[in-house]
């Protein structure tokens, strides 16, 4: 079967249309660009994996195995990128003072938070200069409609 022009034209087009297909997309491209600020702005060399466990870790700690259940990811999968950002000193596991055999997983005191709250300035920067483009309204809007869509979709797990 070849595919021509138009094949891929209607493709794009349904990919376009789909709800999921433009938030993945969209999510994507945010945070390469922010990450890319965030290089920029920094000594750390965050990847897009690295980031994508900020979010699962509470900042009193959170157990690898909880991390990796809010991810949908492995153990041992999320151990990998615990261990690399262990590594750069951006988090560090402790002692869970609710069981003596578990560990936490939280950011450093001075460099994970460092990061964490770094990147959040740039994060909000980068938000600004979207509303800028796109309208304030706008943006507040599309913040209202994906928290909406996320409760919907965490009620669901």
């Amino acid at each position: 079967m070849t595919v021509g022009p138009k094949d891929i034209e209607a493709l794009e087009a349904h990919k376009r249309a789909s709800l999921g297909q433009v938030l993945i997309k969209a999510a994507r491209l945010l945070n390469e660009q922010a990450l890319a600020r965030v290089r920029a702005q920094t000594s750390q060399d965050v990847r897009p994996a690295h980031t994508a466990v900020f979010p699962h870790i509470d900042l009193e700690g959170t157990r690898l195995t909880e991390i990796a259940h809010r991810m949908g990811m492995s153990k041992q999968a999320v151990g990998q990128l615990v261990g690399e950002l262990e590594s750069m000193g951006v988090v560090e596991r402790v002692p869970d003072p609710t069981d003596g055999r578990a560990k936490l997983v939280r950011f450093c005191q001075r460099n994970g938070r460092l990061v964490l709250f770094d990147g959040l300035e740039v994060l909000a920067a980068f938000e600004a200069e979207l509303a800028d483009e796109l309208g304030t309204d706008r943006i507040a809007t599309l913040r209202e409609h994906l928290a909406a869509l996320l409760d919907v979709l965490e009620s669901k797990t």
